[in-house]
């Protein structure tokens, strides 16, 4: 049996003004898992996202992170396990350079300044920023493709097992989309995207979770679910535009409803 990286049990939350945002959430990613998790706007995407960091902490039900339960106590050893890219990079970065938002995580772990070195170097390396080049500039004043390297860059360094990543294509460029796909693809780190891009999900995941109103309706092969665009429709969405060539094959068959 595969080891479970991330499960979700009963999981439930609901906003102060009463509107449900999760409902009854279940979900197991096992280690090396590449997952998408996919919905219309409201469906409870990055509500989701933020329970698995512990920004949110669920009204019923539980998460489990590895081997910690999220709970207060627990957020510094879940943090360190998952880390989490939001999707909008300002929001990340907030160092008056790109190494010092490299190192802050490292730097917040307690690690020698020797370690903190070694991480930053590594993971600018990863996601393809020389460090002669990038260290010493300012990130607000970069595309915004190159501050989603780096707040990746800043993820890395603190050497998670786990990457969640809120809508990591939104505000990028067809080229910058690119290599973040393959940037993506490269990382051998169990990854949860959520996301509205549908081409990504198809390239990068083998596995896509679909959410409407905050509840699991497919959970199932992203290539089936791709190929459907009845039931892509019915939750308001739209097949890949990969799908929706003429010559483009449906290999399986129509998915149903959990």
């Amino acid at each position: 049996m595969a080891v479970a990286a991330l499960a979700i049990q009963n999981v439930a939350y609901g906003y102060p003004n009463g509107t449900p945002a999760l409902r009854n959430i279940n979900l197991t990613i096992a280690v090396g898992q590449r997952v998408a998790i996919v919905g219309a706007n409201g469906s409870g995407k990055s509500t989701l996202l933020h329970h698995l960091n512990g920004l949110l902490l669920p009204q019923a039900g539980q998460v489990q992170v590895g081997n910690w339960q999220v709970t207060p106590k627990t957020l510094r050893a879940v943090r360190d396990c998952l880390g989490l890219v939001f999707q909008n990079p300002d929001d990340q970065l907030f160092m008056p350079s790109v190494w010092e938002d490299v190192t802050f995580g490292p730097k917040n772990q307690g690690l020698s300044s020797e370690m903190q070195h070694h991480r930053a170097i590594e993971a600018m390396q990863a996601v393809g920023l020389n460090p002669e080049d990038y260290a010493h500039r300012m990130a607000h004043a970069l595309s915004g493709g190159e501050k989603k390297r780096v707040a990746i860059a800043g993820v890395l360094a603190m050497k998670p097992s786990i990457l969640a990543l809120d809508e990591p294509s939104a505000q990028l460029d067809p080229r910058s989309r690119r290599q973040l796909i393959h940037l993506l693809d490269r990382l051998p780190l169990t990854q949860i995207i959520a996301t509205h891009d549908l081409d990504l999900a198809l390239d990068l995941c083998d596995r896509t979770v679909v959410l409407h109103h905050g509840e699991i309706v497919y959970d199932g092969s992203t290539a089936a679910v791709m190929g459907d665009p009845d039931f892509l429709e019915q939750y308001a969405l739209e097949a890949p535009l990969s799908c929706q060539r003429p010559y483009c094959l449906r290999l399986e068959g129509p998915v149903t409803n959990l």
